[in-house]
C-alpha cells in the first residue's frame, strides 16, 4: 500500500473521530457546553489539525449530511446525462445512488445524531441549509450544459426541480430520524422515493369542497 494512500487513510480516520467525539459530547451534554478545546483534546489533535477539516462546530455536527450533499455533487459531476431525460427523476436516481455509496451502519447512525442536533439547535440547521443552497447552485451549474446549447438563465424550472427534490428528501430524512425503533438506509430511500412520488399530487392539492347545502 502506498505512503499517500497510508496518509488519506489516517486523515479520514482523524476526520471520522472528530465528527464522532463532536456527536456524542452534543447529543449528552448539549451543543454549547462542548467546546471546541475539548474535542481536540479528546481525539488528541490540535485546534490547526481541526481546522484543517471543518470550519467550525457547526460543521462538525452536520458533517455527515454534508457528505451526503458532496456525494450527491460527485455523482451528478461523473454521470453521462443522457438526452431527453426528466430532469427531477435523474436527480432523484443520483441522490439515491449517492445514498447508497455513503449510507454504511456508522453513517446512519451519525446522520441520525445530526439531524436530532439540527432540530433541536437552530444555528446548525441554519448551517445545514446554507450547505444544501450552495449544494444546489454547485448542481445548477453542473446541469447547466445539458440543458440545451443556450439555456435561458431566467428559467425558473430547473431551480425549482431541484428545490423540490430537496423538499422531498427533508421531509423524508424528518421522518426517518424521528422514527423509533430506528431505521435503516433502505428505509430513508424509500420514505425519499414516496415524497418525490407525491410531488405531483401536491402540486395539484386542493382545498376540501364546500360543504353541500342543507
Amino acid at each position: 500500500m502506498g505512503t499517500s494512500t497510508l496518509r488519506e487513510r489516517k486523515k479520514q480516520h482523524t476526520r471520522q473521530a472528530l465528527i464522532d467525539a463532536a456527536l456524542e459530547r452534543f447529543t449528552a451534554r448539549g451543543y454549547g457546553a462542548v467546546t471546541l478545546d475539548e474535542l481536540c483534546d479528546t481525539v488528541q489533535v490540535s485546534k490547526r489539525t481541526f481546522f484543517r477539516y471543518f470550519a467550525g462546530k457547526e460543521d462538525v455536527a452536520m458533517a455527515p449530511l454534508e457528505d451526503l450533499w458532496t456525494a450527491f455533487t460527485a455523482e451528478l459531476r461523473t454521470r453521462e446525462l443522457p438526452p431527453g431525460a426528466p430532469l427531477l427523476a435523474l436527480a432523484e436516481d443520483v441522490l439515491l445512488a449517492a445514498l447508497d455509496q455513503v449510507a454504511d451502519e456508522r453513517w446512519v447512525h451519525r446522520a441520525r445524531l445530526s439531524l436530532l442536533l439540527a432540530d433541536r439547535h437552530p444555528s446548525i440547521a441554519a448551517h445545514n441549509r446554507q450547505f444544501c443552497d450552495r449544494t444546489t447552485g454547485t448542481l445548477l451549474e453542473i446541469l447547466h450544459p445539458a440543458l440545451g446549447p443556450e439555456p435561458d438563465p431566467a428559467d425558473p424550472r430547473p431551480r425549482l426541480a431541484l428545490d423540490m427534490l430537496l423538499a422531498a428528501f427533508q421531509w423524508a430524512l424528518a421522518g426517518w430520524a424521528e422514527a423509533r425503533p430506528p431505521e435503516t438506509a433502505a428505509a430513508l430511500a424509500e420514505r425519499f422515493r414516496g415524497a418525490v412520488a407525491a410531488l405531483p399530487g401536491s402540486l395539484t392539492l386542493t382545498t376540501a369542497p364546500a360543504p353541500p347545502a342543507p
